[in-house]
């Protein structure tokens, strides 16, 4: 790559295109983040000597490896598990592990490159990585689950630890995932090394509002974007995608604030209750049963139905939260958004919107939007909370570790409209998260040298 202009942007993304091929996810996110640079690289041309644009597309590590485990019928499987180490410039690598049938080595690469300047905003000196596996929780019985997590960790744990790299979860992996792993990790090296690993239990070293943080973090910016409008959540309507943690809590939180929630989504379609959700029951279904949504009309008195196949943008919104997976909201999902008169949007999942559905968004002067790595920052944001509680062995409150959050939170929106005004972007927290991501992490390999 060093042939490469390190001021032709276009040059040094065909180049990631060639260097990566089929890896489309990664090649969206590496665009996302190029695109508003240009006065950038204008203002420090000592980014562009150092090469900073090629060295941080391109990861320090990856590392792949199998996973064989047996299930309950004593049949041996074989799954793929990966680790992408991006960039530490400003910390240990920090990012989650997906668990998900359908993982390959481009969605963790788009997963652990937007991971960089993410964790850069949130300001707790960490750096970028993300990992995951081919293997799929859905229906697996618990001893399947720990067998798998413990053959996992059997070769991960030569790759991690508090001070190289701390996995966290994702996707697919929750609690039960992080204890099964976190126990083996403890086993093989022999140490309570806590910080090795994040989204622990609070009863053995994880953190206060770890489970609720990436679900209120999101709110809690949406807050800070209605309020430089002079607004609020109150009387709000809002509609999210997903109905995992993220989801849930970005609804009991938008709940808190005076906004009702109508709807969400599952892999069995989107359920829309008019009257509000029953939070109880949903956390109940789906936190604790681990079921579908597709129980909650049957479960709930009221006008609750749930539509197979559906999505749930075509429901009028002051609010929509894209809470599930990379690109499930496209251009025809953003219009119906615009028409049914949405005000924000907000990303509660990694690159949820396609490029295309982006630009409505931002073409449109009444749509506020929010990219992924500021408004769903909230969760590495109290990870790195824990490695914290963990070194210091303390343990903060939860209301002491919510109002940190909402601080980290009321930063990064500050820093995101501050930084795209400082470069002719008024209003564009897309430029001003990727620019402040991106200065924030090149100042650092600067001062590092060329490593």
């Amino acid at each position: 790559m060093s042939t490469v202009p390190a001021t032709d942007l276009d040059a040094i993304l065909e180049s990631v295109e060639d260097r990566n091929p089929g890896e489309l996810e990664f090649h969206q996110a590496v665009h996302e983040v190029l695109a508003p640079l240009g006065p950038v690289l204008e203002a420090h041309p000592e980014y562009s000597r150092a090469r900073i644009l090629e060295r941080i597309v391109e990861p320090e590590r990856q590392i792949m490896f199998r996973v064989p485990w047996v299930d309950d019928h004593g049949e041996i499987h074989v799954q793929r598990a990966m680790r992408v180490q991006f960039n530490s410039a400003l910390g240990p690598y920090k990012g989650g592990l997906r668990f998900h049938a359908g993982l390959s080595l481009g969605t963790v690469k788009f997963l652990g490159f937007e991971q960089i300047f993410k964790n850069a905003l949130t300001g707790q000196g960490i750096g970028g990585g993300k990992g995951g596996s081919d293997f799929d929780p859905k229906g697996r019985s618990d001893a399947e689950v720990m067998r798998f997590c413990q053959s996992l960790m059997t070769e991960m744990y030569r790759h991690i630890g508090p001070d190289i790299d701390v996995p966290a979860g994702d996707q697919g992996v929750g609690g039960r995932e992080i204890g099964y792993m976190y126990g083996q990790y403890k086993r093989i090296v022999g140490a309570s090394e806590a910080g090795a690993i994040t989204g622990k239990g609070v009863g053995w070293g994880g953190a206060q509002v770890r489970t609720e943080a990436t679900g209120y973090g999101l709110v809690y910016f949406v807050q800070e974007m209605l309020a430089h409008e002079d607004d609020d959540l109150h009387g709000k309507t809002v509609v999210v995608s997903g109905a995992g943690n993220v989801s849930l809590f970005a609804i009991e939180q938008a709940n808190k604030l005076g906004a009702t929630c109508v709807a969400c989504s599952d892999s069995s379609g989107t359920l829309h209750d008019p009257d509000g959700f029953d939070l109880e029951l949903l956390k109940t279904i789906k936190l604790v049963e681990r079921g579908s949504l597709a129980e909650y009309p049957g479960r709930r008195r009221g006008a609750a139905t749930l539509t197979p196949g559906a999505t749930p943008w075509g429901i009028a919104c002051d609010i929509a939260l894209p809470c599930a997976t990379q690109n499930e909201l496209d251009e025809e999902d953003a219009q119906a958004l615009v028409a049914n008169g949405v005000q924000v949007v907000a990303e509660g999942a990694n690159m949820p919107c396609t490029d295309e559905a982006v630009a409505v968004f931002q073409a449109d002067p009444n749509v506020a939007y929010a990219p992924g790595k500021a408004a769903n920052a909230g969760g590495v944001a109290v990870s790195a909370f824990e490695m914290a509680q963990n070194a210091a062995r303390i343990r903060w409150s939860f209301a002491d570790s919510d109002e940190r959050l909402r601080a980290v939170m009321r930063q990064i929106h500050e820093t995101c409209r501050k930084t795209a005004a400082r470069h002719g972007f008024e209003g564009d927290y897309v430029a001003g998260a990727n620019i402040a991501g991106f200065t924030t992490v090149a100042d650092a390999m600067l001062a590092q040298g060329v490593v």
